[in-house]
């Protein structure tokens, strides 16, 4: 197995990084590259890129919040084991309805709509109280205990969202060689074939959403368990900029883009203060997307296989005799 060197080598990140590292970059980053797939899935595969992921995650972390412990008194608690696959499912279907309202739609027509649904996501939980808590929406969220093991602590945290990563991974790459993913791909290249082959195209596209709804509510859980809240903001305007940011700077050529980008991304946020005002990280992260976009147009992962793709030795040229 190829990657297992750097499995290994990211299992043992807690023995070598402290909390600090372990959590606020780590960990987050994990977070935010599985929800960063679902759009990474989407553009890549299908060809659409989709503004509704982060209403998608909104979805998955809203149900934690709702059916599990908080200090706000909204909702009812149930065990976390009915709770997961509760807010998978939501998320889920949030996908497939957002793909059936998109389904005939391609380019900055998807980009639109999908804009429109999430933004609608937005001002619907700041005005509705009794599911969403409005403005304020829910606190106090605690990951649960499993088997005694607190998931809120560092490395619990981290190694339960590398695990996730890695099965969203091994989803995604199981899933496009599946002959769904093959016709989903095939409505990417030349939709007017397959629908000339008489090969329905509603199902493969909400299909196609359903499972990006799938991988962004896994996110979702993950981001409410790490921020221990979750509110009208976790799915405005600036996350769902957020998530196409790091996408792009990660590059869509290859799902492990989405997490590349995300790892960039956490640590311009964690550390730009440094050297810049809080205030002026919108100004760096553009300029980063500028150069990216300019210079290395297939993301950093394009670029980092490009540079292995020339340092690898070519076949050895044969010689001559005269």
């Amino acid at each position: 197995m190829k990657y297992a060197p750097l499995l290994i080598g990211l299992l043992s990140l807690p023995l070598l990084l402290n909390d600090f590292w372990l959590t606020q970059v780590a960990s987050r980053a994990l977070i935010l590259g599985i929800t960063a797939l679902s759009l990474s899935f989407l553009a890549t595969y299908l060809g659409v890129v989709s503004f509704a992921q982060a209403m998608m995650a909104g979805v998955g972390g809203y149900t934690i919040a709702f059916f599990g412990p908080n200090t706000v008194e909204v909702g009812r608690e149930l065990p976390f084991w009915l709770s997961i696959p509760l807010a998978l499912a939501l998320a889920t279907l949030t996908g497939a309805l957002t793909g059936l309202i998109a389904r005939r739609s391609r380019g900055i027509y998807a980009i639109m709509i999908t804009l429109a649904i999430g933004v609608a996501f937005f001002y619907f939980t700041r005005q509705n109280y009794s599911l969403f808590n409005g403005w304020t929406g829910f606190s106090g969220v605690r990951a649960p205990e499993v088997m005694g093991i607190s998931l809120r602590a560092p490395a619990p945290l981290y190694l339960t969202s590398l695990a996730v990563s890695v099965t969203a991974l091994a989803l995604v790459a199981g899933f496009v060689r599946a002959p769904l993913g093959l016709t989903i791909q095939a409505l990417r290249d030349a939709p007017g074939r397959v629908r000339a082959l008489g090969i329905p195209t509603t199902l493969p596209i909400v299909a196609a959403f359903a499972f990006s709804g799938f991988l962004a509510g896994a996110g979702g859980i993950l981001n409410v368990w790490y921020n221990e809240r979750i509110s009208s903001f976790s799915v405005g305007l600036g996350p769902i900029i957020d998530i196409l940011i790091i996408c792009v700077i990660g590059g869509l050529r290859h799902p492990a883009g989405a997490f590349i980008g995300a790892i960039a991304f956490v640590l311009l946020e964690t550390f730009a203060v440094d050297l810049i005002d809080r205030d002026r990280f919108n100004t760096l992260i553009g300029l980063v997307l500028l150069a990216i976009v300019m210079l290395a147009p297939h993301g950093l992962q394009g670029l980092a296989a490009g540079l292995v793709s020339r340092l690898r030795p070519g076949p050895a040229t044969a010689k001559t005799t005269t």
